[in-house]
């Protein structure tokens, strides 16, 4: 399943810089399925692999919160990801 990467999670007065906004494709209904699966975004230089988790759902289109432990960089937005 594939995905792209919208933008960081925003607060009152700060962004989270490990928590991503992700939005799906393709993702209908099954959204109890999607929640608590890996997400893999691939530096398109280096090859670096930055994996995170899909914790819950963002507002009521297809989008999601990925936490990742390594905060991808400023370069992953807009990027595409794969969800295993």
């Amino acid at each position: 399943m594939e995905g792209r990467i919208v933008g960081h999670r925003l607060g009152g007065n700060r962004y989270y810089p490990r928590q991503l906004i992700i939005e799906v494709e393709g993702a209908g209904k099954d959204i109890s399925a999607i929640i608590g699966k890996k997400v893999v975004w691939v530096h398109p230089v280096t090859g670096r692999k930055f994996v995170g988790k899909i914790v819950r759902r963002h507002g009521k289109r297809n989008r999601f919160i990925a936490y990742f432990r390594v905060p991808p960089p400023g370069q992953a937005k807009g990027g595409s990801v794969v969800i295993v």
